[in-house]
């Protein structure tokens, strides 16, 4: 460790265009993690700020919750006193000024979603005219005690509240009245919800529904798993170049030092310690890096955009850093090969 930091501060320049470039790859790496879990809490925030397991909604809607919809005989049949019924609409919700895509989730004023709702500013719903909005929709020009309008509906609705966790694939959400789903919706009365939510897993004999768990029922949302897919193979491609460039730059390294490592084993050095001591190099390069870049993510969480869809978990980017760091201590493999298959009357013969 003593060689290895007075490497790095004699040779400031070149350790820290080092130490820079893999900084630069790490802070990406945070950035699209924390953009990726961002929008991802924006396909379903709405539903685990429910608490529940599982969703019982009609076969044909190929598990979109929002395209299903029950009929009375349906929702009969698979009511029980443990699950609650929630009514998706997705539409325009407009006032005098703003339009704005939304999705409409009604609920009884009893079930237990109706307790889970957050609120942020003014209260919750309690009379079929009234509806609480997303706290989003507050930067977009809704206030509080406006009338609005949503979907297909010609009904007019008080706004009395603004909830946080309320974004339902990508759109916020506007809580309501169970009861004016169908004309927001554009629907029949033969048809009373979406489907059926609860905290154990649903039992129908209803041939004409299905049970979905969450994890199903977020991968069934439009675009979510693609989405989540190639975040994914993004960061996991960075993660492959930070370890090849580690271990190019180590390697050049250590081409550069050969004949110094040479006279150090011709000396009676260890192959052992000259390998610990590029393997504290390279720790210590990787941890100057990773956490600088941390830094510089959790500063730019602080000046993001409210409207950007990022969210920075503490622990995500706690075990993201932990894992760029290994990754790039793995870079030091070839390098390490060299050191220990150096020759002294070769290297310096030659």
């Amino acid at each position: 460790m003593f060689l290895a930091i007075n490497e790095i501060k004699k040779e400031k320049l070149r350790y820290g265009l080092i130490i820079a470039v893999i900084m630069m790859i790490a802070y990406l790496i945070f950035i699209l993690s924390s953009l990726a879990l961002g929008l991802s809490n924006e396909n379903t925030t709405a539903v685990k700020s429910w608490q529940v397991q599982s969703v019982a909604m009609s076969k044909d809607a190929d598990g979109n919750l929002t395209q299903s919809m029950l009929t009375s005989q349906d929702y009969q049949q698979a009511k029980q006193s443990n699950n609650d019924a929630v009514a998706l609409a997705q539409g325009i919700l407009k006032n005098d000024s703003s339009r704005e895509a939304a999705t409409f989730i009604g609920i009884d004023a009893v079930s237990r979603i109706d307790r889970k709702i957050q609120i942020t500013q003014g209260r919750n719903w309690k009379t079929s005219n009234e509806v609480v909005l997303s706290n989003k929709l507050a930067d977009k020009g809704f206030k509080l005690g406006q009338t609005v309008k949503m979907g297909m509906g010609s009904q007019n609705y008080t706004v009395v509240g603004f909830a946080k966790n309320a974004e339902y694939n990508m759109a916020p959400v506007v809580y309501g009245d169970r009861s004016q789903w169908n004309s927001i919706k554009g629907v029949n009365s033969n048809f009373v919800a979406s489907g059926l939510v609860a905290k154990q897993t649903i039992h129908t004999k209803d041939s004409n529904l299905q049970v979905l768990n969450l994890s199903q029922l977020f991968d069934k949302m439009p675009g979510y798993s693609a989405q989540n897919s190639t975040f994914t193979f993004m960061i996991a491609f960075l993660v492959i170049i930070s370890v090849v460039i580690v271990a190019i730059f180590l390697y050049i390294l250590t081409v550069q030092k050969l004949q110094n490592f040479a006279v150090l084993r011709a000396q009676g050095v260890p192959s052992r310690y000259l390998i610990q001591n590029t393997l504290a190099e390279t720790i210590l390069i990787m941890l100057i890096a990773v956490i600088t870049s941390m830094v510089l993510a959790l500063l730019t969480s602080l000046v993001i955009p409210s409207a950007v869809p990022m969210y920075f978990d503490f622990n995500l980017i706690g075990l993201t850093g932990l894992g760029v760091t290994v990754m790039g201590i793995l870079g030091a493999i070839i390098p390490i090969r060299i050191i220990a298959k150096i020759d002294p009357v070769t290297v310096i013969g030659g």
